[in-house]
């Protein structure tokens, strides 16, 4: 069965949401502070491998003109180094207004301040993965290179 993990990747936060086994439902999972990145990779692979994660998907902050800017070098570079550590496949999508979603979803449920805050991120990458399961939004595929 199918199991799908999306990330919202961030400098210093890092959201995970997952699908049931059937990859129909979307939860989110948790946020990962983190100071480096071995510890970052250690948790990520632990949730890879306790989730039986088959695909993950990784929101990609695409921009109007085409360019990529620093933050969409800084997940290529976060994706290359995923991709040298596990042999699960990684997609890109498109994760434009997704914290902005997640945050109003977030106030909607009665979440304010601090509460929302620690959530945020987790409900992100529900956000991105639910447009991937909906067949929308992959943007670009995965550079190997790291710049």
């Amino acid at each position: 069965m199918p199991r799908l993990l999306a990330i919202d990747y961030g400098q210093a936060r890092v959201g995970l949401a997952v699908t049931d086994p059937e990859a129909r439902v979307v939860f989110p999972l948790r946020t990962l502070a983190w100071e480096t990145r071995d510890a970052l990779f250690h948790e990520l692979l632990a949730v890879i491998s306790d989730q039986a994660v088959t695909r993950i998907v990784v929101g990609y902050p695409m921009r109007a003109g085409g360019d990529e800017g620093l933050t969409g070098r800084q997940v290529r570079n976060f994706v290359s180094r995923l991709t040298r550590r596990t042999t699960v496949p990684v997609e890109l999508v498109d994760e434009a207004h997704s914290t902005e979603e997640a945050a109003e979803r977030l106030r909607e449920a009665g979440y304010a301040g601090k509460e929302l805050l620690a959530r945020v991120d987790a409900q992100a990458a529900a956000v991105i993965l639910e447009r991937y399961l909906r067949g929308g939004a992959l943007c670009c595929e995965p550079s190997s290179s790291e710049s």
